[in-house]
């Protein structure tokens, strides 16, 4: 069996949030953020070691709001994302503010990772069932070169309140992920969603069941290289062409690797709900939401006591 995973939050994000922002908003009457019980999941599925990638100016705020409470849980590292945090013989160029983007927090972690791991978003509410697929992956001995992707049913990832930006997943027959395309805006309808790409005169129609990105992605270590080797191509191609915009995805690594031959991407399913605070008017129910998972059991009333 292969060494415990660890767990990459991309949280650099909410650096501006701290103070009131509805990412940071508490969702329960105990005080909890939605990086809470993610941690929480995680650490019942089998994770051994949880980084955090930050800016560094928000590293007192993060600790005390919710790193003091889980240091005494797991092991606890942080890693920043930062401008500069570029190889040799590149430079930052003039006037950029804008982060590298998902890829290139991955990257700022990879320092602090030692075996397999596991990257989420910082405020998405994934559910203890996707950890536990993601953990059982990682957990097995396997080819370095196979990774996976938690995949949700589009159904369980809409909101009421307006539209979502979902990478729509495609498989072969073997259960490997083919590819993904990212489809900006995803209203629901009867029986799944639809997709629209030009401002809403046609809508193309999306079946339950599909499976969508919601950035849960473990990777075993054969993908380290490949981190900064498609980095370093992104800084030399892509952003002569948009200096201040242009941004690392991480979802590219693992779509180039499977372009490329270099690497296989099992796609793991899960019928847990995903829940987040794309709009304000999402707070009430995923308050509900929770709430409901503590009456049943599913969580304790306070998770770090």
């Amino acid at each position: 069996m292969s060494k415990k995973p660890t767990l990459i939050i991309m949280a650099a994000g909410m650096g501006s949030r701290f103070g009131g922002n509805k990412q940071i908003a508490p969702v329960d009457d105990a005080g909890h953020i939605i990086i809470d019980f993610s941690i929480y999941d995680a650490i019942r599925a089998g994770f051994g070691k949880v980084v955090c990638v930050i800016k560094p100016e928000m590293e007192a705020d993060f600790r005390r709001a919710i790193g003091d409470n889980i240091a005494r849980h797991v092991e606890l590292k942080y890693a920043y994302q930062v401008l500069d945090a570029i190889p040799a013989g590149f430079t930052v160029p003039e006037g950029r503010t804008k982060p590298w983007g998902t890829g290139h927090a991955t990257l700022c972690a990879l320092k602090e990772v030692d075996g397999p791991f596991a990257v989420i978003n910082a405020d998405d509410f994934y559910g203890r069932d996707a950890f536990a697929a993601a953990a059982r992956f990682l957990l097995e001995e396997g080819d370095p070169n196979e990774h996976a992707m938690v995949g949700y049913n589009i159904e369980n990832t809409l909101t009421e309140n307006g539209s979502v930006s979902r990478g729509v997943c495609q498989g072969d027959a073997s259960g490997y992920l083919t590819d993904i395309t990212e489809r900006t805006t995803i209203e629901p309808r009867e029986g799944g969603a639809a997709f629209t790409e030009d401002g809403g005169a046609t809508w193309t129609f999306i079946p339950a069941g599909t499976p969508v990105s919601m950035n849960l992605w473990a990777f075993r270590e054969g993908v380290v290289p490949a981190f900064g080797r498609l980095f370093e191509d992104f800084l030399r191609n892509t952003v002569p062409g948009n200096p201040a915009k242009a941004e690392f995805y991480l979802p590219n690594v693992p779509k180039t690797l499977i372009a490329e031959g270099r690497g296989r991407v099992r796609l793991l399913n899960t019928s847990e709900r995903w829940y987040g605070m794309t709009y304000r008017e999402d707070a009430e129910n995923v308050r509900a939401a929770i709430a409901g998972m503590k009456a049943k059991g599913l969580y304790p009333e306070k998770l770090w006591d």
